[in-house]
C-alpha cells in the first residue's frame, strides 16, 4: 500500500496521506489505482463528510509522477493516456470537500490533487513549483487546473519559470493559492480543525455547495482540458532528451524561492 488512509481521524473527517516520503511521496501506477478506488469509497461511505489529503515525511506533499513510470502513449497528438487524471476527488466524482495539507514540496503532478481539492492548508515550508518547462516538457493539465485557483499571472510566471524559481508559502497566500498559512508541522492539524468544521453541516447542503462552486467554472475548464492532448503531443521534446535535462538538473543552481 502507498496510501494510509484513517477514517477517523476527526468527526467525520478521513485523511488520506501518501506514504512514499523516500520518493517524496511521488506518484507511481500503484498511488494513482490507490487514489482512485479511496475517492470513489468515500462516495458510499456515510461516515465521512469531509476529507484531507497530505504527504507523509514533512520535506514533500507530492512531487508528481514517479519518473520511473512508463507509460506507453499513442501515437496521435489527440490522445493522451495520462495515469494522473484519475487522482483527484472529482475525477472520481466525489463531491465531499476536500482539503489538501501542504508541508515541503508541491510540484509538477501533485498540481493534479491540488486542483481538484477545495483549498489548500500549508505551512511554512511550503515550495510549490513547475519543473516542466525545465524539462522539455509541456505544462497543460496542471497548468490549466492551477489557473483556475491563482491570478493568471502568478500560475504563468510558476510554469513557465520551470525549476529557476519556487512559489514560497508566503507568497502562495498572498496571491490566494493557500487559504491558511501554518507553522512548519502545523498543516496537517489545521486542515483537520477547518475539515471538522464543514464536516458538522448538513453533509447533503455542503455537496451541494461543492458542486455548484465547480459548475461556476466547470465548462471553461473542461474545454481547456480538451486541448492537453495535442499541445502536449506537439511540445514535449523527445523521451531521452528530456531524461539528459534532467539528469543536467541534477548538478544545477538551487532555485529561486521568491
Amino acid at each position: 500500500m502507498t496510501l494510509r488512509v484513517d477514517t477517523r481521524a476527526g468527526a467525520g473527517v478521513a485523511l488520506v496521506t501518501l506514504d512514499r516520503p523516500d520518493r517524496h511521496n511521488a506518484i507511481d501506477l500503484e498511488t494513482a489505482d490507490e487514489l482512485a478506488a479511496v475517492w470513489c469509497a468515500f462516495r458510499s461511505d456515510d461516515s465521512v463528510h469531509a476529507a484531507v489529503v497530505t504527504g507523509a515525511g514533512g520535506r514533500a506533499f507530492c512531487t508528481g509522477i514517479d519518473r520511473s513510470v512508463r507509460v506507453p502513449q499513442p501515437a496521435s497528438p489527440y490522445s493522451l493516456d495520462d495515469p494522473l487524471l484519475r487522482i483527484g476527488p472529482k475525477a472520481a466524482d466525489l463531491w465531499k470537500p476536500v482539503i489538501a495539507a501542504v508541508e515541503g514540496m508541491a510540484c509538477g503532478g501533485a498540481f493534479y490533487l491540488l486542483g481538484e481539492c477545495e483549498f489548500v492548508v500549508a505551512s511554512e515550508t511550503a515550495a510549490f513549483f513547475d519543473p516542466h518547462t525545465t524539462y522539455g516538457m509541456v505544462s497543460a493539465y496542471e497548468t490549466m487546473l492551477m489557473a483556475q485557483r491563482m491570478p493568471y499571472g502568478e500560475i504563468a510566471r510558476l510554469a513557465l519559470t520551470g525549476t529557476a524559481e519556487r512559489l514560497g508559502a508566503r507568497r502562495a497566500h498572498e496571491v490566494g493559492l493557500v487559504s491558511e498559512l501554518t507553522p512548519a508541522g502545523e498543516a496537517v492539524p489545521a486542515a483537520l480543525r477547518v475539515a471538522e468544521t464543514v464536516a458538522a453541516q448538513p453533509t447533503e447542503a455542503v455537496q451541494g455547495t461543492v458542486r455548484a462552486l465547480w459548475a461556476a467554472k466547470e465548462a471553461t475548464r473542461a474545454q481547456a482540458l480538451a486541448h492537453a492532448p495535442h499541445l502536449i503531443a506537439l511540445g514535449n521534446l523527445p523521451p531521452k532528451r528530456q531524461a539528459g535535462l534532467f539528469e543536467e538538473r541534477r548538478t544545477g543552481a538551487a532555485p529561486r524561492v521568491r
